[in-house]
């Protein structure tokens, strides 16, 4: 009996999707790839598999909605960025998703997605947040996602982080 689970993109993803080498090519990289020049290389050589078919395998699961996506996850902190606000935006619901790629492209930027919002205590519907060495930083972050919204701003707040939480992906038990 094949079991079928929901994958973060809505895709039915079955459970005999991962093949025993796709749950090691899994397995040998939820904790990161390899801190070399050639990360790919290094981990086909590891696994015993060549590069072009780690890189095919790992295209398909990602097609699949095994994986669904591969991304550096600094830790902002060691990099001297730690004045760290979360901005909450009220934006007009038929143009959240164009301001929302928008705000998502500024350098200052990490992340920036749409929440649903909670009314009457939270009018916010558009999250990004923002990284800066100060908390000037932030706030000219802040302003210039302001000046970005223009008109279409009805109001936001900023949610600065008090500790760093750790920060992982799903992880796969080793059998």
């Amino acid at each position: 009996m094949q079991k079928n689970r929901q994958s973060c993109r809505g895709k039915q993803v079955a459970d005999s999707a991962i093949d025993p080498v796709d749950r090691q090519i899994i397995l040998a990289t939820q904790a990161g790839l390899p801190l070399v020049e050639q990360p790919y290389d290094a981990l086909a050589a590891e696994l015993g598999l060549d590069v072009g078919e780690l890189l095919a395998r790992i295209k398909a699961m990602q097609a699949r909605g095994v994986i669904r996506r591969i991304a550096a996850v600094p830790n902002h902190y060691a990099l001297g960025y730690r004045a760290n606000g979360m901005s909450v935006w009220n934006v007009p619901d038929e143009r959240v998703r164009a301001l929302g790629r928008q705000v998502g492209a500024l350098d200052f930027v990490s992340h920036c997605y749409l929440r649903p919002r909670h009314l009457p205590l939270w009018p916010y519907n558009l999250f990004a947040m923002v990284h800066g060495k100060t908390h000037e930083q932030v706030a000219d972050g802040v302003g210039a996602i302001a000046v970005l919204l223009g008109e279409h701003c009805r109001g936001h707040e900023v949610l600065y982080s008090t500790r760093i939480l750790k920060k992982t992906g799903l992880r796969i038990k080793v059998d």
